[in-house]
């Protein structure tokens, strides 16, 4: 997979895993049960993320932040032939070209980065 879109799935992840906390889907029991406070991990998550989008080239970061700014997903999978960003089928030349993992790619239609699994 290329490096690009392993630091993008990382951001992904991360962002959710904040989404999560803000939303407040670790409650205050589980808080105490782990030790930590809630602010302190996501302004950890805050700094990781900022850390990680500086490891991006400058037309992916440029094009992640647009993403991500209309869209809680940035990267999405492919499978069968289908983006999971928008359930939209790709060519099929497009999803059968043997290096599509090898490069970062998006969803013509969504916008979405593409990571193949098929």
């Amino acid at each position: 997979m290329h490096p690009q879109l392993e630091l993008l799935l990382e951001i992904q992840d991360l962002r959710m895993q904040r989404r999560g906390l803000a939303d407040g889907t670790l409650t205050d029991l589980e808080a105490d049960v782990f030790d930590i406070k809630i602010e302190d991990a996501i302004r950890s998550l805050d700094e990781k993320v900022e850390e990680l989008e500086g490891r991006l080239d400058r037309g992916v970061r440029a094009r992640y932040h647009r993403i991500a700014d209309s869209a809680p997903r940035v990267v999405a999978p492919v499978l069968n032939g289908i983006c999971y960003g928008c359930f939209v089928a790709l060519s099929t030349a497009r999803a059968s070209e043997a290096d599509r993992n090898l490069r970062v790619d998006s969803c013509e239609y969504c916008g979405c980065f593409l990571y193949h699994l098929d």
